[in-house]
């Protein structure tokens, strides 16, 4: 009879793939064994050539709810093979080839035992199976064997073992199974270190008691899969002001969590392919559009008109939401922009002072995991923040970069993630947060050096950002040096538009995309700082062949938190401030630029004091924001101004092509290079504010104006490139209305348009294009 071994590589190991390999075999007549090791799974198997063939085809069709097959192999077995029967085999160690799953929701199945009175884990707050729990957040090594998780502490009972050796039971080999018996519990603690009595709560347990709490308004940190949380109940403004005051997070919105679907269309408005990624095992933060039904506290989300939802994802938000009918506010466990809290310990100390109740458990979280933020825009899913449920998942790389030696590319200096390159996979960690904050740079070296020894990465090349000061560049450099290995430097916006490509597919030897990367800033190949940016590009290289007329950051940072100075900077740019003090004296932004240090400004500038000048269409966005009055003088987050601006937007304007109701652009071409110049735009705000037009109506000219500029420039630069695809890239294609109009725009004219789904088009998708343009120039030197 043929004997054949099968080797399968994916997401095969923790999500019930032996189990399945196991019920397959044996309804096929099979005989062999089915074990796990660094590869993946590995099986082999006796029987008739039909009976093995039948095996192969159901394998991949009965496949479990969490696995991916990314590739089965099928070859002659020539060894030793004494199987009657057939088996599961112990895990073998070996060369890390298999990937981590992603922590996973809780499933159906699991839901309802936990409010079954009758199933023995009834209110069990860590119940789990092969279907859904934690995966990522709890493991230290691979394979993905309870002895490898933190896990380990806990003893199985005989009752959890008899269903882990079940292979007829969904917990068959489920590496975190526990219960009531055997595994973690969770407690209520106070925290002003007074004792939690069962006479302050007629509850069913401390789990059931938080409930209680929020609806009383307090505040309580709940530990969590990835991470700890604080939470309140979002009706209730006064706590939700007190949590915004003691956590010192004064705008960013909250995200909030409810108990079902039927509560959230109470707030929002939710289409299917939303409500489809609400309730998948991924169950991230979903932003979604605001309806005028029920309203929420006002601190919940200020100046937005979306809300981000999310619904229990493990057995302890469920229980904890059954009696809530209403939203709470679920958000990370920290102060300001520091990571968020794993460790009791070191909640206790940190959010002591923000939280009112804390509820622990004692199972460790070994890799902090946020929550991953996507919206729905058309019929496409965008990625804003890429972790918990979707990372540390691989993402297929294009054709051509198959062979591709280890490569490890740091990312960026805001919003961290990085990249792993290996056989034509790329291995994306969860996001990591702003690396300038101090723990969130300790955070990332910690997650870097675990991600190395998971996947046993030992890399050929280290890409960085070309920016000399981001420290996850200087980082790549120390590890370069140390292993005496060589770093490449990848520019910014080149990196944001690889991301892109990769994404869609674009094989490696592709003729040149045009790139159009707008953001916030990013360092130029020229040394200056860009942000509005056209790029001719391929993996291997770009020629800027346009971008937005420069214009002074006054004060550097500060420009970024303080939006006016990029209005007074724009208006010194365009040569209008003397039109100004000439004829627009009753302006308000006029009144409230006269009163800063002008003079002391224009020194700053005229010296190249912290002044850089800089194409950022990020801050041109800011600029325009604060002249019609939205978070003129303070912005505690960047963007916050135009992400409001955003949110006003007279939407019925938009679909009228009236020049009346678009602000003009002009164009120039200087040192071989095209410039978009907002002068006559500026000219005609400063009228319409003059003219006292609605703030929506001018924000809703000003997206259309600058979505027809960029167009504009698209047609001129396709004629002389001959370009047919456009990849549309960098933190400010966040800004749904502007992706919409120059999409919307372009494939009317028939050009391809490349957006992002998978990575998010910030920098938490630059590591992907640091990696893949850092392989191009691997496979292109070879």
């Amino acid at each position: 009879m043929p004997t054949e071994e099968i080797r399968v590589r994916g997401t095969v190991q923790g999500v019930g793939f032996r189990p399945t390999v196991y019920r397959l075999a044996k309804a096929c007549g099979l005989r062999g064994d089915v074990c796990n090791d660094g590869e993946g799974v590995l099986i082999r198997v006796s029987g008739s050539e039909e009976a093995i063939t039948e095996f192969v085809a159901r394998l991949q069709t009965e496949c479990p709810p969490l696995a991916r097959i990314n590739q089965l192999t099928r070859t002659i077995y020539e060894g030793e093979f004494k199987f009657d029967n057939f088996v599961i085999s112990s895990s073998v160690s070996n060369a890390i080839k298999t990937e981590i799953t992603p922590d996973a929701a809780t499933c159906p199945q699991c839901q309802k035992e936990i409010f079954d009175p009758f199933s023995r884990f009834y209110r069990y707050p860590f119940t789990n199976c092969t279907h859904c729990g934690p995966r990522l957040s709890i493991i230290r090594a691979i394979p993905y064997d309870r002895c490898n998780t933190s896990m380990s502490a806990f003893a199985v009972c005989s009752e959890c073992g008899k269903e882990y050796h079940d292979v007829e039971n969904r917990r068959f080999h489920a590496q975190p199974v526990a219960c009531h018996v055997c595994g973690p519990t969770a407690w209520l603690e106070r925290a002003d270190g007074k004792s939690v009595t069962a006479s302050m709560f007629s509850m069913l347990d401390d789990v059931d008691a938080i409930c209680s709490l929020l609806q009383k308004g307090e505040i309580v940190a709940i530990k969590g899969l990835g991470g700890i949380h604080l939470a309140c109940d979002a009706t209730q403004e006064t706590v939700v002001q007190k949590l915004r005051q003691r956590k010192k997070r004064y705008h960013k919105p909250f995200a909030l969590m409810a108990r079902d679907v039927e509560i959230i269309e109470q707030y929002c408005i939710v289409n299917a392919k939303e409500k489809e990624l609400l309730t998948s095992s991924a169950a991230p933060i979903v932003l979604l559009q605001a309806s005028d039904k029920k309203q929420l506290a006002s601190s919940v989300a200020l100046g937005q008109n979306t809300i981000g939802f999310m619904l229990p994802y493990t057995p302890l938000h469920h229980l904890i939401l059954r009696r809530m009918n209403r939203p709470i506010v679920l958000t990370s466990g920290n102060i300001a922009d520091e990571p968020q809290c794993i460790d009791n310990d070191e909640a206790r100390e940190k959010l002591g002072t923000i939280a009112d109740y804390f509820l622990f458990h004692n199972r460790e979280i070994i890799n902090r995991v946020d929550d991953s933020v996507v919206r729905v825009l058309g019929d496409k899913v965008q990625t804003i923040r890429r972790a918990r449920g979707y990372a540390p998942a691989s993402i297929s790389l294009p054709p051509g970069f198959q062979n591709v030696p280890q490569i490890l590319a740091m990312g960026s200096e805001l919003k961290n993630t990085f990249c792993l390159l290996r056989e034509g996979k790329a291995i994306i960690s969860q996001h990591l947060g702003d690396l300038e904050n101090a723990a969130a740079f300790n955070a990332y070296k910690e997650t870097l050096n675990l991600y190395l020894n998971l996947f046993e990465h030992q890399p050929e090349i280290i890409a960085i950002d070309k920016h000399p000061e981001y420290l996850s560049s200087k980082l790549g450099k120390e590890l370069a040096n140390t292993n005496q290995i060589k770093v490449y430097p990848v520019q910014h916006h080149h990196a944001h538009i690889a991301a892109c490509m990769a994404e869609n597919e674009i094989p490696l030897d592709s003729p040149p995309v045009l790139g159009i990367a707008l953001d916030g800033l990013g360092y130029g190949d020229d040394g200056t700082l860009w942000g509005g940016e056209f790029l001719l590009a391929d993996y291997r290289k770009f020629k800027r062949l346009a971008t937005f007329k420069p214009v002074a950051m006054i004060g550097g940072e500060q420009a970024i938190y303080q939006p006016w100075r990029n209005t007074y900077a724009q208006l010194l740019a365009a040569n209008l401030w003397d039109d100004c003090e000439q004829k627009y004296t009753d302006l308000e932004i006029f009144k409230f630029l006269k009163n800063k240090p002008l003079r002391l400004l224009n020194q700053l500038i005229e010296k190249g004091i912290n002044s850089p000048p800089a194409s950022s269409v990020g801050r041109l966005f800011d600029a325009v924001a604060a002249a019609i009055g939205i978070y003129r003088d303070e912005c505690s987050y960047e963007g916050q101004a135009a992400i409001a601006m955003e949110a006003i937007v007279d939407v019925s304007s938009l679909n009228n092509d009236k020049e009346t109701l678009i602000y003009p652009f002009n164009f120039s071409f200087s040192d071989r290079i095209y410039y978009i110049d907002p002068r006559p735009m500026w000219q005609a705000l400063l009228n319409d504010l003059q003219q006292q037009i609605p703030q929506p109506i001018m924000a809703a000219k000003f997206h259309q104006g600058l979505a027809n500029a960029i167009v504009e420039m698209v047609k001129h630069l396709s004629q002389e490139n001959l370009i047919n695809q456009v990849a549309l890239t960098g933190g400010v294609f966040q800004n749904c209305i502007l992706l919409k109009e120059v999409t919307k725009r372009l494939e009317t004219l028939g050009i391809k348009v490349l957006t992002h789904s998978l990575v998010p088009a910030n920098d938490g998708g630059l590591s992907l294009g640091q990696a893949v343009i850092a392989a191009a120039q691997l496979i292109h030197k070879y």
